[in-house]
């Protein structure tokens, strides 16, 4: 049994966890602790308060009493507005409180993206035209070549968890482009564990969601890889061997 540990800003999408251990039909267990979200706006202060390490330190001891190996932030905003640098000291505190390997969502979206090859991407984001520019550059600094980003203008992740399957897929024509070799939409608040085979197909390339590459990065962590094709591209393809 392996036993991954997320720490989870307030209640939006959380239902897609047990959702996903229950596809990857293997001895996976998902572990989510729900931290305190402050204020529920996308906006940069908020989202700087929201990963705060005070804030993300007050989960992990329980997670680490539920035996986990390793723990990610899924909280993909939360990480990506602190810039490259500062996300990487927010992952460090946190594998140092949690004394075991830790990352994000944020960085979860620039390794998946290596991992299927993806070198240039499209962003679908729910988020204000600010906030997911701030992704974007994220995603550039992490070597990837960004071709376009699509805003929705939401400010709060409680209306983001309204969405259905209709606004889902929206936002994803929406934000596909041509040149794009995969889509990404990045909020953790999106419902999108129950579509990810869907929306593939309906965009003839991979997509990358917050709450499948939280998952898929825990894995990472830990030395596991599940083949379970209900969850897309990233969990079917044999990893890219880098020349």
């Amino acid at each position: 049994m392996t036993a991954l540990g997320f720490l989870y800003p307030g209640h939006s999408a959380e239902d897609d966890y047990p959702r996903i251990e229950q596809l990857l039909g293997s001895d996976i267990r998902v572990d989510l602790v729900h931290t305190d979200i402050g204020e529920d706006a996308h906006r940069e202060d908020a989202l700087r308060e929201m990963g705060s390490p005070e804030r993300l330190a007050a989960g992990v001891r329980e997670l680490r009493l539920a035996g986990v190996e390793a723990v990610v932030w899924a909280c993909t905003s939360g990480g990506f507005v602190r810039g490259w640098d500062g996300a990487h000291e927010q992952v460090r505190a946190l594998a140092r409180a949690a004394g075991m390997p830790a990352s994000s969502t944020s960085f979860g979206f620039v390794h998946a993206a290596g991992e299927i090859g993806a070198r240039r991407v499209a962003i679908g984001a729910t988020y204000p035209d600010g906030i997911a520019a701030l992704f974007a550059e994220f995603l550039r600094a992490g070597g990837l070549d960004v071709v376009a980003v699509r805003g929705s203008g939401i400010v709060t992740a409680a209306e983001v968890g309204t969405w259905g399957e209709a606004e889902l897929f929206a936002l994803a024509r929406a934000a596909d482009h041509a040149d794009a070799d995969a889509v990404l939409l990045p909020d953790t608040a999106l419902h999108t564990a129950s579509h990810l085979t869907a929306l593939e197909k309906e965009l003839g390339k991979p997509v990358l969601t917050a709450n499948q590459v939280t998952v898929w990065e825990a894995l990472r962590l830990t030395d596991r890889r599940v083949n379970a094709p209900t969850l897309g591209a990233l969990f079917t393809r044999e990893p890219v061997v880098q020349v």
